[in-house]
């Protein structure tokens, strides 16, 4: 397993905002998805040990891929995100290695690495 972030969300400037803050924080970013899919794949090549993930993709849902992740050989932990209060959801993340939910707009290394339990 890599010491690492995937960063999964379908907006490329959402993603290279979020990296520029992880990273400024102490933070490594491996890698970086569009979608459920592209994750999945690069989270079973990279190996990282979180995977920050929008819940709202436009293949597969967060949740969806979640559960996916789950399964992979040493899962990584997995911190959802979305623009969207957990309410507006509606929905519960039932994978055993989602740790938490951060809003879009309160992303930041020192709250990932407290959800994630890592350390900057």
């Amino acid at each position: 397993m890599d010491e690492g972030i995937l960063l999964v969300d379908d907006h490329p400037g959402f993603r290279r905002m979020a990296r520029r803050l992880l990273e400024a924080g102490g933070l490594r970013v491996i890698g970086e998805a569009a979608d459920g899919r592209q994750a999945v794949a690069l989270a079973a090549e990279l190996r990282p040990e979180v995977v920050v993930l929008d819940v709202l993709l436009p293949d597969i849902d967060g949740f969806a891929v979640a559960a996916l992740l789950a399964e992979l050989p040493d899962p990584p932990v997995v911190v959802l995100i979305s623009s969207h209060s957990p309410l507006e959801l509606g929905a519960e993340a039932g994978a055993p290695n989602v740790r938490g939910f951060l809003p879009k707009d309160e992303l930041t290394a020192e709250r990932l690495a407290e959800l994630a339990g890592l350390r900057p």
